[in-house]
């Protein structure tokens, strides 16, 4: 009798998880958020594949460097050395321990000048570089997407400004405009924007070729959602390793209209610095202190851009082939 009972009596059964509260439904990721894990899954494979290129490391810590001194530059120098009034030494002084690059012919401090003037050529080239590639981008995209007789129109006149020396056309434009520092930037940027056209026009006629683009269209959707949502962020790679590359460009453009007395005379810049040495006889009098820094430091940030930019263009599009 016991052992019956005993081989009755059922088995426990296993614990089940107690049921699902209704407002504590765990709910799929939303659209937003995938998109911040793919951008974020994105960045990390990008900086593994940059970190294979030794010379785009060795560009990207010189500018880390040179924007770490620009955005100190208060700190470090202060804005009384652009004062001419307050310059501490004497006219063209040599380099010596207290001023290790020498003065100008103002006395004022060249190293401290130099830092301080980094932060004007390296805004200018940004945002020099920026619009050039905003107004490529905008051109080649429309131009690719619509076609026809309007793409000839847009892509002849883009001819016209590939053939025209750019920078005949910025020293027109800054010497009709008045001498600022925007002058500089608009007179960049707008003379210097068909090579990203013509890029960006062939990416966006190859990425409207693919069968999605018809589907998206079939669906309904128009102009503007095709050409925001699908051919802009195909074309984002090209347009960023376009943007690298033209900073460098525009960078030695601002040197070179500073150069000619076309630069903004109130700010203190690296080419504005080779204008002063070239006014105060230095190439003659063999003040080679006075010249060298802001060429040498010119150089060297166009150097360090061109190397991002190839770095950043080899990773983007491994088929180029740029060696590391």
């Amino acid at each position: 009798m016991t052992s019956s009972t005993t081989s009755a009596t059922p088995a426990p059964e296993p614990l089940e998880p107690p049921p699902a509260v209704p407002g504590s439904v765990r709910k799929p990721p939303s659209a937003a958020s995938l998109a911040r894990q793919r951008r974020k899954a994105s960045a990390v494979r990008f900086w593994k594949q940059y970190r294979t290129h030794r010379a785009g490391l060795y560009g990207l810590a010189g500018l880390v460097l040179i924007a770490l001194l620009a955005l100190a530059a208060p700190l470090l120098v202060g804005a009384d050395v652009q004062s001419v009034t307050a310059a501490p030494g004497t006219a063209l002084e040599s380099p010596s321990t207290e001023f290790p690059l020498g003065t100008d012919q103002f006395g004022r401090s060249l190293l401290g000048l130099l830092i301080w003037g980094a932060r004007i050529s390296l805004l200018v080239g940004l945002l020099a570089a920026a619009l050039s590639v905003a107004i490529g981008t905008l051109v080649g995209i429309v131009a690719g997407h619509y076609g026809g007789w309007f793409s000839t129109v847009v892509m002849r006149i883009t001819d016209w400004f590939l053939v025209m020396p750019a920078l005949v056309l910025a020293i027109v434009l800054a010497t009709v405009m008045s001498r600022s520092m925007w002058t500089v930037v608009l007179a960049i940027g707008v003379t210097s924007w068909p090579t990203t056209a013509r890029l960006v026009r062939a990416q966006t006629i190859a990425v409207e070729s693919r069968p999605y683009i018809e589907r998206a269209t079939a669906l309904g959707g128009g102009h503007r959602h095709v050409m925001t949502r699908h051919v802009l962020p195909n074309v984002m790679p090209l347009v960023l390793a376009q943007t690298t590359l033209g900073i460098s460009t525009a960078i030695l453009t601002e040197a070179t209209l500073a150069f000619l007395g076309l630069g903004d005379p109130t700010v203190v810049s690296w080419g504005g610095m080779l204008q002063d040495a070239r006014e105060a006889g230095a190439v003659s009098s063999g003040h080679w202190w006075y010249l060298a820094p802001p060429g040498i430091a010119i150089a060297l940030v166009a150097l360090a851009f061109t190397l991002c930019g190839r770095a950043v263009e080899s990773v983007l599009n491994p088929k180029l082939g740029v060696g590391r």
